[in-house]
């Protein structure tokens, strides 16, 4: 592990590779470059799902911790670690404040691993718009989280509103053990679905991306019962047109599984680590087109999956927020998810 303190990037570059060398060929063979922009009080947290992540997929992990944008000497602090705490991957923390801190990429895009695809994840309140970060800008697949956002279910609107293919967010991730034993009800009836009803609290982002889907999938008009006696998704249940119905109960870390005219079974629904939910969304590096159909139906906005992946860097400066963003600005920079041509 090397440690530097008030630092620059062409410095940074030169101890990973001091780093790569002493270390031989511990972190070979990287699948990608995962970038995690985080704030200062949750880089411990970041840091363990990203470890986590990286041991199911080989990748270079650059953290971005931006914090104290007002300063008025930008400074860049950087520890490098090759196999060490962060798990078998080469990995960079970077501590930019003051302006670095809103021009990151200009330390990242160095060390990105060539011809590998790019990652990026937001491990906090997900940006309004993708487009205004750089980071995001360069990336093959972003990943947002709702759940980090003080009205998550608006910022899933949000979301949809700034899709581009190749983006996706954790909220959808945590519904996937969800899905899966909703899709595995139907391996034992051909009856038509006419009606479901999905219990969950009414700031529940999962819970709004459920609805959505079985909505685009089954072409039905989910109802929404609102609850505060649980703090998450509590149960889905489905109605069939033979007066058949199917319901899925969570149970702490099972779900119980009842269906009419069938013995109650008890299925695992247990609730993952973050790193496991993460290190699921790395598993795809294409657009996800279920979950844009989703977002769509819960957005009202169709086609969603036809948006291109590529974005344009629209410069904003924070404080300078309330300004509409120049087309014709300078810093308008075209950039896309293809460093190598994708």
């Amino acid at each position: 592990m090397i440690s530097l303190w008030d630092t620059t990037g062409n410095e940074v570059v030169k101890a990973l590779a001091a780093e790569r060398r002493s270390a031989g060929g511990v972190a070979s063979g990287m699948a990608l470059t995962l970038i995690v922009v985080v704030g200062e009080k949750r880089v411990r947290e970041a840091e363990a799902a990203a470890t986590i992540a990286a041991a199911a997929h080989p990748c270079r992990l650059l953290v971005v911790v931006r914090s104290d944008i007002d300063r008025k000497v930008s400074r860049l602090d950087a520890e490098v670690v090759v196999g060490g705490r962060l798990g078998p991957c080469e990995a960079v923390v970077m501590r930019t404040s003051g302006r670095l801190a809103l021009h990151a990429e200009s330390v990242v895009m160095p060390l990105l691993v060539p011809d590998v695809p790019v990652v990026t994840w937001w491990h906090g309140e997900p940006p309004e718009q993708i487009a205004n970060d750089y980071l995001g800008v360069v990336a093959d697949r972003r990943i947002t989280d709702s759940a980090q956002a003080p009205n998550p279910v608006q910022a899933l609107l949000q979301r949809a509103v700034d899709y581009a293919s190749g983006d996706t967010d954790l909220a959808w991730t945590r519904i996937t053990p969800w899905r899966t034993l909703v899709a595995g009800a139907f391996d034992t009836t051909d009856a038509q679905i006419t009606g479901a009803t999905v219990t969950a609290p009414r700031a529940d982002p999962t819970a709004a991306l459920m609805i959505s889907w079985l909505a685009a999938r089954l072409g039905i008009t989910p109802r929404w019962e609102e609850t505060s006696a649980f703090p998450r998704m509590r149960s889905v249940e489905l109605r069939c047109a033979n007066g058949d119905g199917l319901s899925l109960v969570r149970e702490d870390s099972s779900a119980m599984f009842t269906r009419t005219g069938q013995p109650e079974r008890q299925m695992p629904l247990v609730r993952r680590p973050l790193g496991e939910e993460l290190a699921e969304e790395l598993r795809r590096l294409d657009a996800d087109q279920v979950y844009s159909e989703a977002l769509g139906t819960l957005a009202g906005l169709p086609d969603l999956s036809a948006r291109p992946a590529k974005r344009v860097h629209i410069w904003k400066d924070p404080a300078k927020a309330t300004e509409p963003a120049v087309g014709g600005d300078p810093a308008v920079v075209a950039a896309g998810p293809a460093r190598s041509g994708s």
